[in-house]
């Protein structure tokens, strides 16, 4: 179980306006509390609002898998903040396809990249003149996966994207140094989210095991609450990673060891 932690500092973010993609649910409204307790002005954007959406922030519903729905939450979400100081990409989603690789029909290879990947360079695109006029200091994480670097047939699709995802992340981070923009990535393992349990739903049904089963092996014993990976993006997103650029930080409980 997650362990209550200590109030954030309110005033960490205190002036800073950020911009959170997948910010209904999950570990997006994860981060949306997160960066709200901090003291930032937030918007959030996803197709719905849902019950987990934190009120506080100003929700733009819209899909930002097309260039045109990218285009609009962008424009709204820069004329709602007056500017950006942290861009949040988190949007994502994927369907298990237990027939394996040449069961996923090529639409979900457009649509997986067009969600998971792409996605995140339209929105970057569309704000980066934002980060630059906020000036060093500002900061993008793109939250990946590590089916990118565990990747299995059923999700190939999902683990292409992101695997794409964290190949542009290491290159944005070298080319807004310069300009004192930071740019991480973070990969989370197993969390307890709403999209993800129904993915490990359909493993533990194909496997003939209870649900509980399939995140038993986590070394820290436990699955990961959202809270977990909104910390991290609270911590990267600060003055406290100032240093820090081109990060892809696993977060699994260390359950996938990575070289």
């Amino acid at each position: 179980m997650f362990r209550t932690l200590a109030p954030p500092d309110a005033t960490e973010f205190a002036g800073k306006r950020a911009i959170v993609t997948g910010g209904s649910r999950g570990i997006g409204a994860a981060v949306v509390q997160r960066l709200l307790d901090g003291g930032a002005s937030v918007v959030a954007t996803a197709r719905t609002v849902t019950d987990e959406t934190p009120r506080a922030a100003t929700f733009i519903p819209g899909d930002i898998s097309t260039p045109a729905g990218v285009q609009s939450f962008a424009a709204a979400a820069l004329r709602d903040l007056g500017g950006a100081d942290i861009v949040v990409n988190n949007a994502g989603a994927a369907r298990t396809h237990l027939g394996g690789i040449t069961s996923i029909p090529d639409e979900e290879w457009l649509d997986a990249l067009a969600l998971n990947f792409l996605s995140a360079v339209r929105v970057v695109n569309a704000l980066l003149p934002a980060l630059h006029e906020a000036g060093p200091g500002s900061a993008i994480v793109n939250i990946s996966s590590l089916t990118a670097f565990t990747p299995t047939p059923a999700m190939a699709h999902y683990g292409a994207a992101k695997a794409a995802l964290n190949a542009y992340g290491k290159a944005l981070a070298l080319e807004l140094a310069p300009a004192g923009i930071r740019a991480n990535t973070i990969s989370p393992g197993n969390v307890l989210t709403p999209g993800a349990d129904a993915i490990r739903q359909d493993f533990a049904d194909a496997a003939g095991v209870q649900l509980a089963e399939i995140t038993a092996g986590v070394p820290l014993g436990r699955p990961g609450d959202p809270r977990d990976i909104a910390e991290a993006v609270a911590y990267l997103a600060s003055d406290r990673a100032q240093w820090v650029s081109g990060v892809n930080l696993n977060i699994d409980g260390g359950e996938f060891p990575v070289v």
